[in-house]
């Protein structure tokens, strides 16, 4: 026979705090099954396009068709080999130092970036190119296997530091990007945004903080 069961529910401001933590960590376990990464993405091909960079692309399958998504990777934020890489091709791009002051003024990294990717294009009279790679299962700025070249016409060598410093100034852009999703991430999942989140979505819970319907 049928029984009606009557439960109170609750929204998070009338929780007690053991019990908004409950709350807190159900979001947080459903929270992150988008690409709440995007904007970062975003932002890193447009630094990408000032430094001279060029993504590639991997086509990604969707109801009814296919789209184009940038070759980045990363792995977090628990573990030694955690962290990002992408693949790519880098060739010298005129007024990077500039421009990326421009796109990041207060971004020290970038502009170090820039300028150490400018300096070393100089020595090689701006001919250097390199081919950037994924290896590995991991996904961290040492699974990138990066091929420095330089484009002379009468087939001069590259200088002696343009392998080493083409390659870590890629790696310390792979770094850069980490970082950048990784304090997204932070941010995301504090308890300020996910009472946000929560509140606005008019989410109610158990006395003891357990998601109701």
């Amino acid at each position: 026979m049928p029984e009606i069961i009557e439960t109170t529910v609750y929204r998070l401001d009338e929780l007690s705090e053991a019990a908004k933590e409950k709350a807190r960590a159900w979001y947080r376990e459903g929270a992150f099954d988008h690409d709440w990464f995007e904007f970062v993405y975003d932002d890193f091909e447009r630094i990408c396009e000032i430094l001279g960079v060029e993504l590639k692309t991997r086509a990604v399958r969707l109801v009814g068709g296919t789209r184009q998504e940038p070759c980045i990777w990363f792995s977090g934020f628990w573990s030694q080999g955690d962290g990002a890489c992408f693949e790519g091709r880098y060739g010298h791009a005129k007024g990077a130092p500039a421009r990326i002051r421009e796109h990041a003024p207060k971004d020290g990294e970038l502009h170090r970036i820039a300028d150490s990717l400018q300096a070393i294009q100089r020595r090689n009279f701006y001919q250097l190119h390199a081919a950037v790679s994924h290896r590995d299962r991991y996904y961290h700025e040492y699974t990138m296997a990066i091929v420095v070249e330089r484009d002379s016409p009468v087939y001069q060598d590259t200088t002696a530091d343009a392998e080493e410093a083409v390659t870590e100034a890629l790696r310390d852009l792979a770094r850069w990007l980490y970082r950048q999703i990784e304090r997204e991430y932070e941010y995301l999942t504090s308890d300020a945004v996910v009472d946000e989140a929560i509140i606005a979505n008019e989410y109610t819970f158990t006395v003891g903080g357990r998601r109701f319907g």
